[in-house]
């Protein structure tokens, strides 16, 4: 399966000498992506978890350049992906000395599962030197194959009634969702869980009580889109609240959940709450209305991150809820202003929400959705709406990323 993402990283290394942090969750497709960039025989990959390849990277920049003849004249600039590099301490000094020394000679991508901008301890600035971009799982514009987009909002699309059930039901991680056979589906999910909480956790932080943490990944799990609590979070992992803001911080950075803060400028009687919480992988939701809501939450989450990182603005996904206790699922800003708002419901057929209105006039929106997941597509493109309208989720999302 083609990614989008492919594309994207072609159009960086044609346009850009900067290069390119590429980060995700683990299984989302990062190496497949880089690895399909260009010809293998113009393309070396070193992953840090590959004895010999660590082995070269310790060694320095000069032994690498060496391993792959950088002097020699070629048609094109090689290619050299770092993957997981993250995991040596000193990764961006090695980095930043190797762009400095060797930048016009080649192209660099580096590849990670944990934030790069996360597990940083000193080190040399790379500011300047590099783009991110962070891949996501699939999606459904993704699905309808129709490559990178210079606009944020592109023309409605169908998708298949079939491929939207089966993004929905096995999750956007391409091998799961590609298989969609439930035995292969529970022991790759079994897996990946166990790796990210535990070989992970172990590799790239100092925390010990790993029984606890995963159990506080399950809660996390099982309250997906509820406002947090971390008083009560703590005391059903028997550690203190700062713990949990710790090891929640330590969740998203290795791509296991996502948060969303609430929006409160221009809000009457805004409530100044915690975040919520939804996770990356949306099938582990067991609750129908939240697993839902967790699909919407990363379309859109997609969005924001893939329109930032293209340049486009500064865009930001919040949520809305003041002290009557009206509440709307989601906000999506554009440089700093609101742009769109979005209520998820399971049911074309449930009655349009009375808070949009109330919102869209604190806050002047034109664009407000109540997003139907069983609506039927319909060929419109609804940004050219301008009232609270009840839209299926088809046409919603395959107007996004």
């Amino acid at each position: 399966m083609k990614r989008t993402y492919e594309q994207l990283i072609q159009h960086h290394f044609a346009d850009h000498t900067q290069m390119a942090l590429l980060t995700g969750p683990r299984q989302v497709g990062k190496t497949t992506t880089s690895r399909s960039i260009q010809s293998k025989n113009n393309t070396y990959y070193f992953n840090w978890d590959d004895i010999e390849d660590r082995e070269r990277i310790l060694q320095g920049g000069q032994t690498i350049a060496a391993y792959i003849d950088i002097d020699r004249l070629r048609d094109t600039l090689p290619l050299l992906i770092f993957d997981e590099i993250h995991k040596y301490s000193q990764w961006k000094s090695f980095i930043k000395g190797f762009y400095d020394r060797y930048h016009t000679q080649c192209r660099i991508l580096v590849t990670g599962s944990a934030k790069l901008d996360v597990f940083k301890k000193g080190g040399d600035s790379l500011m300047g030197r590099y783009f991110y971009y962070r891949l996501h799982p699939l999606s459904v514009n993704e699905l309808l194959n129709r490559g990178p987009s210079d606009t944020d909002i592109q023309k409605p699309l169908k998708i298949a009634d079939t491929k939207f059930l089966n993004l929905l039901n096995w999750g956007g991680f391409p091998e799961p969702y590609l298989k969609q056979e439930q035995r292969f589906y529970n022991r790759w999910t079994r897996l990946r869980k166990q790796q990210l909480l535990r070989e992970d956790i172990r590799e790239l932080s100092n925390i010990q009580e790993l029984g606890q943490l995963e159990l506080l990944a399950t809660l996390l799990q099982h309250q997906a889109g509820e406002l947090t609590s971390y008083s009560t979070l703590a005391r059903k992992t028997r550690v203190s609240v700062d713990t949990i803001r710790r090891w929640i911080v330590t969740l998203e950075s290795l791509y296991y959940c996502f948060s969303i803060r609430p929006w409160t400028k221009n809000i009457t009687r805004s409530l100044l709450k915690e975040p919520k919480y939804y996770l990356w992988d949306w099938s582990q939701c067991s609750d129908k209305g939240a697993r839902n809501e967790n699909f919407i939450a990363s379309h859109l989450l997609k969005a924001v991150h893939y329109w930032t990182d293209q340049g486009l603005g500064e865009y930001e996904l919040h949520f809305l809820r003041d002290k009557d206790k009206r509440e709307v699922d989601f906000l999506v800003s554009k440089n700093q202003k609101p742009w769109f708002m979005v209520e998820v419901k399971s049911s074309i057929k449930e009655k349009l929400s009375p808070t949009l209105a109330v919102f869209q006039k604190q806050l002047s929106l034109k664009h407000v959705f109540q997003v139907a997941m069983d609506g039927d597509y319909v060929d419109q493109d609804i940004f050219m709406l301008d009232k609270p309208t009840i839209v299926p989720a088809k046409t919603f999302l395959s107007q996004l990323v």
